[in-house]
């Protein structure tokens, strides 16, 4: 008698593992799907979401059923969510931070970035250009051994992939 059996991989995050669900496959496939959909970059909006402050993180991500490109910016002391129009590349709408997990992602980041000399558009499109025919899904700075690093996450075709950027 042949038993199916279901195999759970899992990840560490810090000091936790989390599952590797099919559900993060499935957002996956969708997130990529509805990237071919648009012409809007990563790039696009980072440049676009200067006019509110220094960006410090970009992503596509899927929110609400839809897709939405949505970097942080930080001008003074405040956050701001900058959510760029998809047709157009535009501001589409601009939104202060204030969940407290939205606020430590984005107060690491300001740390990182403190640290950068290599702006995050400029991270993002070396690593673009360094991977023919991907696009840039996401961009996350982080410090690594209190180095200015940037993770990049590429899609190509149906593919990701991530990659490092030095910022400093």
């Amino acid at each position: 008698m042949f038993r199916s059996r279901m195999v759970l991989m899992t990840v560490t995050v810090g000091f936790l593992a989390v599952p590797l669900t099919l559900l993060w496959a499935e957002e996956t496939g969708e997130l990529a799907k509805a990237l071919n959909d648009t012409k809007v970059t990563l790039q696009g909006g980072l440049k676009a979401s200067e006019a509110q402050g220094t960006p410090i993180s970009a992503k596509f991500e899927i929110e609400d059923g839809k897709l939405q490109l949505s970097i942080y910016t930080m001008k003074g002391d405040d956050f701001l969510e900058v959510v760029a129009d998809l047709q157009t590349g535009a501001i589409g709408k601009v939104e202060r931070i204030t969940d407290d997990d939205d606020l430590k992602e984005a107060t690491d980041q300001k740390a990182a970035m403190a640290k950068a000399k290599v702006a995050l558009l400029t991270a993002a499109e070396t690593a673009v250009n360094a991977n023919a025919e991907s696009r840039a899904v996401s961009i996350v700075p982080e410090l690594k051994n209190g180095q200015a690093m940037a993770e990049v996450t590429l899609l190509q075709g149906t593919a990701f992939k991530k990659v490092t950027e030095k910022l400093d």
